[in-house]
């Protein structure tokens, strides 16, 4: 009735084309196959490297927040400043020291007041804090002047 039937010869099973179910690839389809996978990669890596930096930058950027506005806090309520960045941390207000994203460390470079930022203050210490990394950022500014 139309359908083929298989004959002693025949090894195409009824498939049209005459090939086997499991013949498999050839290696130039194999080839077409990681040449197109490679491009890709080659197009994604760039991409989530830039992403992975503009990532860290923020968490930089979000940390020296934090550390600065805690430093004004701690200055105002101990009217001392802090000597070292982990008098934030002994005084509650900092869990731990954040790690800088850049140098992956918690190596702060810490500047140093002049003057006294408010005017019943008793003791000069820490006015701010930077980042320790001279890398370049995406911005074209060093990380350490952020």
């Amino acid at each position: 009735m139309g359908t083929k039937r298989w004959s002693k010869g025949d090894r195409s099973g009824g498939h049209p084309g005459g090939k086997l179910a499991g013949d498999g690839f050839t290696l130039i389809e194999l080839m077409i196959v990681l040449t197109i996978v490679a491009i890709l990669v080659s197009i994604a890596l760039p991409i989530a490297d830039s992403a992975i930096l503009r990532a860290r930058e923020a968490v930089l950027k979000s940390n020296l927040h934090t550390l600065r506005t805690l430093i004004d806090h701690y200055t105002a309520d101990k009217r001392k400043a802090p000597q070292t960045l982990d008098d934030l941390v002994s005084a509650g207000y900092l869990r731990a020291l954040p790690k800088d994203p850049i140098t992956n460390e918690t190596d702060w470079q810490i500047v140093m007041e002049e003057a006294s930022m408010f005017p019943d203050q008793l003791e000069l210490g820490i006015y701010d804090v930077r980042s320790s990394s001279e890398a370049i950022s995406s911005e074209g500014t060093p990380y350490s002047e952020w």
